[in-house]
């Protein structure tokens, strides 16, 4: 879904506390109208505006009562800054995605997945094939390192959760406790990176003059961070046009910022 739609959809407060109130159960119409304080009338059609979006669903009883749930999983990220502000929303990967290889900063242990539910990334990412034999070795979860972190020896059984309904529920429970770490930590390091961010375009503007876009500037330079680059393969990186990346070029030269080499720059 469009990030403007859902923008626009979302600047309801009352249908912000109608989304909040079905994250924890699925609710009835006179049930959202006493909660919000207005009238089943308004509900009605707040209900009808998020159900158009898909972002909500409906099922009826067997007294013939319309509940009301939410329909999907979704994320909508607004970002805000002297140098940008743009919106994104994205749906969550599959749970077969592997995510090994996928992340270079970041390193996240996640359960080890079957052979036919792995999701193996697109095309060949460079990574010498001896790494890759040693990163398809098999590593305890997450779970598993927590269970053997905490029993002692004699006590390190494996309950087949079919006879021991408890023992999922349990291992359920761990796993729910260590994503919501995850997630904490994730939304830390994204504010840490915003702010980051921020302070290199400033150092960036100060640099290049307040009149020059900043962000344009440092998308160049990161084009041709880690090699010499041509003009042409420097616009299709930032989708630019290549006369405007040409003068932007000639104007960091001109400043000893980048050097020519032949038909390619490079950082100076």
């Amino acid at each position: 879904m469009d990030s403007a739609v859902l923008l626009d959809l979302l600047g309801n407060e009352n249908r912000r506390r109608i989304l909040r109130l079905l994250s924890h159960k699925p609710c009835y119409v006179t049930e959202i109208s006493e909660y919000l304080g207005v009238s089943p009338k308004a509900v009605i059609d707040h209900l009808r505006r998020l159900e158009e979006a898909g972002l909500v669903e409906s099922r009826t009883d067997d007294k013939r009562r319309k509940y009301f749930h939410i329909a999907r999983n979704l994320r909508l990220e607004v970002s805000v800054s002297p140098y940008r502000f743009g919106a994104k929303s994205a749906y969550p990967a599959s749970r077969s995605l592997d995510m090994r290889g996928r992340c270079q900063h970041l390193k996240i242990e996640l359960p080890e997945l079957d052979d036919d539910r792995r999701e193996e990334p697109d095309g060949d990412d460079g990574a010498d094939p001896a790494r890759r034999d040693q990163d398809t070795e098999r590593h305890p979860t997450p779970i598993e390192s927590e269970r053997e972190r905490r029993e002692p020896e004699d006590l390190r059984t494996e309950a087949d959760p079919l006879e021991d309904p408890d023992s999922e529920v349990a291992e359920l429970a761990r796993e729910y406790a260590y994503l919501d770490d995850i997630e904490s930590e994730l939304s830390l390091a994204q504010r840490w990176v915003h702010g980051r961010v921020t302070d290199v375009l400033d150092a960036l503007s100060d640099r290049l003059g307040s009149e020059a876009d900043s962000r344009f500037y440092a998308e160049m330079l990161a084009a041709i961070s880690r090699e010499a680059r041509s003009v042409g393969e420097i616009a299709r990186e930032v989708n630019a046009d290549p006369d405007r990346v040409a003068r932007a070029l000639e104007r960091l030269e001109e400043q000893g910022l980048v050097a020519r080499d032949g038909a390619e720059w490079r950082i100076a």
